[in-house]
Formats: C-alpha cells, sequence, structure tokens
C-alpha cells in the first residue's frame, strides 16, 4: 500500500486544519463587529446633558472640564 492512498480523506471525517481555520476566522469576525459596533455608537450618539458641579471640585467631586450646557 503506498503511503498516497492512506491520506486520502474518509467520509464523515472531520478536516481539523480547516476548523481551525474556520473557528479562528469566525472568532476575528465577531471581534471586528463587536469594534464597528463601538466605533458606531460612540459617534452617533449624544448624550443628554447631565447635572454637575459649576465650581471647583473638592472633597472628591468631579466637575466637567468644559460643560456644553
Amino acid at each position: 500500500m503506498s503511503g498516497a492512498a492512506s491520506e486520502a480523506p474518509r467520509p464523515g471525517r472531520i478536516n481539523w486544519r480547516i476548523a481551525a481555520i474556520f473557528i479562528v476566522a469566525a472568532g476575528l469576525a465577531v471581534v471586528a463587529g463587536a469594534n464597528a459596533h463601538l466605533v458606531h455608537v460612540a459617534l452617533t450618539s449624544q448624550p443628554d446633558c447631565v447635572q454637575h458641579l459649576k465650581t471647583e471640585g473638592r472633597d472628591g467631586a468631579y466637575r466637567a472640564a468644559r460643560p456644553s450646557c
């Protein structure tokens, strides 16, 4: 028996190299899609004006650097 005959793919067997490539590609697609969604939300959302301190912050209180309202 030659080596080529024993390497022929058998029906019902999983080609793990192709499966691994598919899994990696699917993972990269999910990461790219999530990043695209975050960029889209960051560029299209307009947060409402919130209450903040108008004077210097003290005692651990924060205030807006430049309030927009």
